[in-house]
């Protein structure tokens, strides 16, 4: 007899449901998260409104204010640069283990998820790419072999996702990432370890350097150039 699967509890499936439409900017960054209209758009009580607002708090997803409510989070180029030095850690890191315990089947993966950004990119089916580019870097953890590294990630994972969502915004952005990624997917045909670490170093970089180190809020910057 198989494991029981438990039905999952009103509070994940709000949960749940709340971190998809952050991630996929259907919640713009810095937006405001009242309980009661998520409540009357869910049609659910507010008790698992605001315990999933606690939830995303800690995933980095919401800023809590008190006496004002809950927004989505914003940051700063400073902030920016900080996620993007992490990246460049724990991926790197997840990534070296990868190539030195299965790279094989880390290369597998990675060609057919490329393969699928290619068409998604070709179809204009830009949240499924953006999906995808998700998968890409998790597929790192996925193979490297080690569950710190990978629930580390995994804590922050909705952020970096909402930012790339973010980032997709910026004309030709989308366009430089696929270039980078078929670079990527290309050197594990014979690229040497050191050389794959340098084309993600290069690839987290063009996130940092988006922003001027002024910045600080890149939601309100971008939204004050787009309407100029």
């Amino acid at each position: 007899m198989g494991a029981v699967v438990r039905p999952k509890l009103l509070t994940e499936i709000v949960l749940d449901h709340l971190r998809e439409r952050i991630v996929s900017g259907v919640y713009a960054l810095g937006s405001a998260l009242s309980e009661r209209q998520l409540a009357e758009e869910l049609q659910v009580s507010k008790t698992p409104i605001r315990e999933s607002l606690v939830q995303l708090k800690t995933e980095g997803l919401v800023t809590i204010v008190p006496q004002k409510g809950a927004y989505v989070f914003t940051l700063s180029a400073r902030e920016v640069a900080q996620i993007c030095e992490y990246r460049m850690a724990i991926e790197g890191a997840a990534l070296k283990l990868a190539l030195q315990r299965d790279r094989k089947g880390l290369a597998d993966d990675i060609g057919r998820i490329v393969g699928e950004m290619r068409i998604a990119h070709g179809d204009n089916r830009i949240k499924d790419y953006l999906a995808l580019d998700t998968e890409f870097h998790a597929t790192f953890f996925q193979h490297c072999g080690n569950d710190y590294l990978m629930q580390s990630y995994d804590r922050y994972g909705g952020k970096i996702a909402a930012l790339r969502t973010h980032l997709s915004y910026k004309p030709m952005h989308t366009m430089l990432s696929l270039a980078e990624h078929i670079a990527f997917c290309e050197l594990f045909i014979d690229g040497a370890e050191t050389e794959i670490i340098k084309v993600l170093e290069a690839h987290i970089g063009r996130t940092r350097d988006a922003y001027s180190a002024s910045i600080e809020d890149i939601a309100e910057a971008d939204a004050l150039k787009s309407a100029g």
